[in-house]
This record gives C-alpha cells, sequence and structure tokens, in this order.
C-alpha cells in the first residue's frame, strides 16, 4: 500500500535530492527518501541485534567465576613486551 504525505525539507537537503533525480540514482523523489528509510531502518536493525548480542556477552560473562578471571599482569604482559621491544 502507498500513502501520500508531503514533507518538508532544508534547501540543501532539496538540492541534493534533486541532483539524485536529475542523475538518475532514483527515478524520482519518493523513491530517494523510500531508500533513505530502508537505509535506515536496515542500521536500527543491525544496531539492535548488536546490542542483544553485547548484552548476551555480558550476561555471560557475569557467570564466570572469579577464579576463572585473568591477573591483570599476566593480561597485558605480551602488550607490554611489544611495547617495550618497539621502544628499543
Amino acid at each position: 500500500m502507498t500513502v501520500k504525505t508531503t514533507l518538508s525539507f532544508t534547501d540543501r537537503h532539496h538540492r541534493f535530492l534533486m541532483e539524485k533525480v536529475a542523475q538518475g540514482v532514483f527515478a524520482s523523489q519518493s523513491a530517494a527518501v523510500a531508500a533513505a528509510l530502508e537505509e535506515m531502518m536496515r542500521e536500527e536493525e543491525e544496531r539492535q541485534i548488536a546490542l542483544e548480542a553485547m548484552g548476551a556477552e555480558i550476561r555471560s560473562r557475569m557467570q564466570t567465576p572469579r577464579s576463572d578471571y585473568l591477573d591483570l599482569e599476566d593480561a597485558f604482559a605480551a602488550a607490554r613486551q611489544s611495547i617495550a621491544k618497539a621502544k628499543a
């Protein structure tokens, strides 16, 4: 279903939109706006998936027993060695 609506743009946005239609990138102003909305929707879906994955990882790590934690010195030992070699 298609719905008619009225949109307002800044001069800058309108010029860009008109240029893209004139260049043939989009068949119409409506097609350009629809493509932009689809991109926003895709980005929002990806962001939600990433946030859910991060939340799951955090919850998983919160279940890690303290005895499994890495010692701070051990965790950064290799990085410190690399830095020392680079400085030498």
